[in-house]
């Protein structure tokens, strides 16, 4: 079982869902507990496969534990804790580094699980609003938190992590996940494009420190557009962003769209509303995949309804590198399902930190 000091009953008698998980030091994270759950409950096309958050180096767990706060850093480790001033200008594999180091099953929340709450939201009708718009939500006039830092005009810049109203909790309740909509752009794991060629660590994989994600790795696969079925989804990719076959991102008629060939391509970040289409040759096992790792609107349904969320992209650079959520100055573009492919691993700036995540992987 997960190693739960017993000072946090306190803390489980108010909010069962909420965990406080102590490293291999003795320190305390405090965590939200998110049960696994089918496609089928998730999205109105999906199946009885259950999201792959929940699917971690072959093994299926029945729960994941989702830090409640962004992080922030102490003796160079990264920690879930409230009314902080979360860690920025760190990079990919800073973040990585200073997760792991807590010992077995911490890491940095990965993209399947950040999906994995985007579609909950959604389906619950609980998308959260946040600071992206310096220290507001742009759609809120009245509600503030406590600020931690300013811009160079002055303006509110970051929040102190969970000082915000119950509507920025992903499921608008105490025991809810804060700040996954604005405050900073977290870093997701396991997600790149390639020139333009998505590319995972496939499932959950990423959540085992084990997992190689150097950016030579293996374990790096593309996307087959024809895939037969999920156990046909992933493709040795030839490192140059141009696998025969493999899903790319393409812009088109300034939205996104998935393909198999890219018809323009441009070493820059461009930004559009999450309405991303696909062109013809994409299976629907290859759809239901970007659906589940919110990559993809389900059929039919416009990007309105994902809370105007933005997808930042630059599909012609080498490897880019995915951070989720927006920061305090993206208003309506911020949320649970704002993505950003613009930098490499190496890429820090005052506006990008992350939020640790803990998986059991083993008896301990």
């Amino acid at each position: 079982m997960a190693n739960f000091d017993t000072s946090g009953l306190a803390l489980a008698a108010v909010c069962p869902s909420n965990k406080m998980i102590l490293d291999d030091k003795g320190m305390p994270g405090f965590y939200v507990q998110v049960g696994a759950q089918k496609l089928s409950a998730l999205l109105t096309g999906g199946d009885d496969t259950v999201h792959p958050a929940f699917r971690v180096s072959g093994v299926e767990k029945p729960y994941i534990y989702i830090g409640k706060y962004q992080g922030v850093e102490d003796n160079g480790r990264i920690y879930s804790l409230p009314g902080v001033d979360p860690k920025v200008s760190i990079t990919h594999d800073q973040y990585i580094d200073r997760c792991q180091a807590k010992g077995s099953g911490h890491h940095c929340i990965t993209a399947a699980e950040r999906a994995f709450l985007a579609l909950w939201c959604r389906k619950n009708g609980t998308m959260p609003k946040g600071n992206n718009n310096y220290g507001k939500d742009s759609s809120e006039a009245l509600y503030t938190a406590i600020p931690a830092a300013y811009d160079a005009d002055g303006r509110i810049a970051r929040l102190l992590t969970g000082t915000g109203p119950l509507s920025w909790r992903h499921n608008g309740a105490l025991d809810g996940i804060c700040d996954l909509n604005g405050n900073i752009w977290e870093w997701a794991l396991g997600i790149r494009l390639v020139h333009g060629e998505l590319q995972v660590i496939p499932w959950n994989n990423a959540a085992d420190p084990d997992v190689d994600m150097s950016a030579t790795s293996a374990q790096w696969q593309a996307i087959k557009a024809s895939a037969s079925s999920w156990e046909d989804l992933f493709i040795p990719p030839n490192g140059q962003g141009t696998t025969t076959g493999s899903v790319k991102l393409d812009y088109v008629s300034e939205h996104w769209q998935w393909a198999t060939t890219i018809t323009s391509q441009e070493d820059s970040i461009r930004n559009a509303v999450f309405y991303l289409t696909t062109a013809s040759g994409l299976s629907p096992a290859a759809k239901l995949f970007l659906q589940t790792m919110a990559l993809l609107p389900e059929d039919g349904q416009e990007g309105d309804t994902y809370g105007g969320d933005y997808l930042f992209a630059n599909n012609a650079a080498e490897a880019r590198y995915a951070y989720c959520g927006g920061g305090w100055n993206n208003g309506s573009g911020a949320g649970v399902f704002a993505l950003n492919f613009g930098y490499d691993r190496s890429y820090s700036y005052s506006n990008v930190g992350g939020r640790p995540a803990y998986a059991e992987l083993a008896a301990e």
